[in-house]
């Protein structure tokens, strides 16, 4: 393996750090080729996605993915040669559900105030036909009751052949979509930094496992979680205490510690936000996050946590420029230096890459729907979050790949590393 190749000089003053703290990073910098604890939740649970699995014994695609062409391939492998265009297409993008319902405007999508969906309409699984999605995230608007999430969670799983992710912001603290909401009675966190406090690895796992549990009850199979920044800049408006320290060991291990919660109970944790939003002085969501580092800084600090990451699990990339490593105000997520050059080679990470929101003022103050898709995808992002107009980031890749400038392997490697993580994670 490559993965640590470029950093070595780090573990072992890290491995140092560690013993002094409690936390060995060296035993918690696991190969990305190990797979990851897919242990159930130990609640009872309302709902288990994987009933609706393509793989059941009643499901019609079933019959499609269940007689291997070889016995080399796997399930993935096989799904992927069956598929069209438009449902690889579909693959790349995790959406609102609000997104589906075409008679809305993206203002009215994104207005947190403005009321949300709470149930597949007829007329949004009509959408999801002709417009395939590979997952979808709901927000505070689309969430009523448990009984409700549990329903409206389980009709879009079973709503397409190919199964969605299903995914919240549950951090623990003040971005807890659930455990916030008034008609839940959940355990609640003052914040991850509050938790980090005692330094304490366990801690961090229990908290990932309560969450995990809850969430895998209410039928999620994906947390945008744990915050993997690290808070060094006390003027940094949007991370604060959803970091777990100011301390990169600490955070690096204490964000490893909650993502082995969550996998404990089936839920996908993706780390965010990537190449780390802990010392920024603007709020992305307002407009482009500047971290005016050098490589050799970000390596020694943001990038500890990220490190923590394994195959099978995501990582969330922001818009965050790094104008000391790319030369340039183009936000990480755009960035073929960022994405592809240091994340995937440099530092080896081989799960999931997700784009922040495409619909933040950092992206649509600068680029369309379908150029932010198609630029981000070529950044190398495996998947695109929340374009500010699903059909016309879906029409822009589409046009992409009719036009050349995606290829057909490059779409199928990618479809590929989507449907492996959701093999991996048993939603397949």
């Amino acid at each position: 393996m490559k993965r640590y190749k470029k950093l070595s000089f780090l573990l072992s003053f890290c491995f140092l750090i560690s013993i002094l703290s409690g936390c060995s990073l060296l035993d918690k910098l696991k190969s990305t080729e190990e797979p990851i604890n897919s242990g159930t939740s130990s609640a009872d649970t309302t709902y288990d996605a994987s009933s609706e699995s393509v793989n059941s014994d009643d499901s019609s695609s079933s019959q499609e993915v269940s007689e291997p062409s070889s016995p080399d391939l796997s399930n993935a492998e096989i799904l992927l040669k069956s598929m069209s265009l438009r449902e690889k297409v579909g693959q790349l993008f995790i959406i609102r559900p609000d997104a589906l319902d075409f008679t809305l405007s993206s203002e009215v999508i994104n207005d947190p105030h403005r009321k949300g969906v709470t149930c597949l309409s007829d007329a949004m699984l009509s959408a999801l036909q002709e417009y395939p999605a590979g997952g979808v995230v709901m927000f505070g608007k689309n969430i009523s009751s448990p009984s409700q999430i549990v329903e409206f969670n389980k009709s879009l799983i079973g709503s397409l052949p190919i199964p969605m992710f299903l995914c919240i912001d549950e951090e623990g603290g003040l971005v807890s979509r659930l455990a916030n909401h008034p008609a839940f009675n959940l355990p609640k966190y003052e914040s991850a930094a509050d938790v980090g406090k005692s330094e304490n690895v366990q801690d961090a796992e229990n908290m990932g496992d309560t969450i995990g549990q809850y969430l895998h009850d209410y039928g999620f199979n994906m947390d945008f979680a744990p915050d993997a920044d690290v808070n060094t800049n006390p003027d940094n408006p949007i991370i604060g205490t959803r970091a777990f320290s100011s301390n990169a060991e600490t955070a690096a291990c204490l964000v490893r510690g909650m993502a082995d919660g969550l996998n404990q109970n089936r839920i996908i944790p993706v780390f965010k936000h990537f190449p780390g939003h802990g010392d920024t002085k603007e709020d992305s969501h307002l407009g482009i996050a500047i971290a005016n580092k050098q490589q050799s800084e970000m390596e020694h600090c943001e990038w500890l946590p990220f490190i923590q990451a394994k195959r099978n699990e995501g990582i969330m990339v922001g818009h965050i420029a790094v104008p000391q490593i790319t030369g340039n105000l183009t936000p990480a997520a755009m960035s073929h230096k960022v994405v592809t050059d240091i994340l995937k080679n440099h530092l080896g990470f081989e799960g999931l890459i997700i784009t922040d929101s495409l619909s933040m003022q950092a992206i649509t103050d600068t680029y369309s729907a379908s150029d932010a898709a198609v630029m981000a995808f070529k950044a190398g992002c495996d998947v695109l979050l929340m374009p500010n107009d699903y059909r016309e980031a879906f029409d822009g890749i589409l046009d992409a790949v009719d036009n050349g400038t995606i290829t057909e392997d490059e779409l199928n490697q990618t479809v590929l590393r989507i449907l492996e993580c959701k093999e991996a994670n048993r939603i397949l």
